[in-house]
């Protein structure tokens, strides 16, 4: 995939309907949701220089918006700034004019990280797989708990997350 290529722009258009429906599970708002695809979808664009070569493109692209999200409810920064702080593969760079600088935005990462990893395992194994992308019937199956049980464990585990997040804005 080129610089500017045909093909990776036509990846980028390919996976934004997995891109919004990540994104509602994200913020469970359809407006915050379609501009959470809008910026990752710029940002992928203007970082098709990062992608690597046979790495999971879906991956790559609900990291950037991983990391948007994570970045923009822990700042509460609504104007559409870009920012990303991927401790992933994946290395994107923060823009000049950003107005956040990596230490802290890695630390944001870090903590959410850890606020996660504190969850006992039957809400954080399903949601750490619901954030990866997994669908709740493979979340289920794989970890042989019914469908409701799943669905209601993330969206407590996300309640629980948006309280502990809440006390830094």
């Amino acid at each position: 995939m080129g610089n500017n290529s045909s093909e990776f722009k036509s990846s980028v258009l390919g996976i934004q309907g997995n891109l919004l429906s990540f994104a509602l599970k994200l913020t469970a708002n359809k407006e915050e949701a379609q501009d959470l695809v809008q910026d990752t979808t710029l940002k992928a664009l203007r970082n098709e220089e990062k992608f690597v070569e046979n790495t999971n493109f879906k991956g790559w692209m609900l990291t950037i918006m991983r990391n948007i999200f994570i970045n923009n409810y822990r700042k509460n920064a609504r104007e559409n700034t870009m920012v990303d702080s991927s401790e992933d593969l994946f290395h994107i760079n923060l823009s000049q004019d950003s107005g956040f600088d990596s230490p802290d935005d890695t630390y944001a990462v870090n903590e959410i990280t850890a606020i996660i990893a504190e969850f006992a395992p039957e809400y954080r194994d399903p949601f750490n797989m619901h954030v990866a992308g997994y669908k709740y019937e493979e979340i289920a199956e794989k970890l042989s708990t019914p469908l409701g049980t799943v669905k209601s464990r993330i969206f407590y585990a996300r309640r629980m997350l948006r309280e502990i997040l809440s006390d830094y804005r």
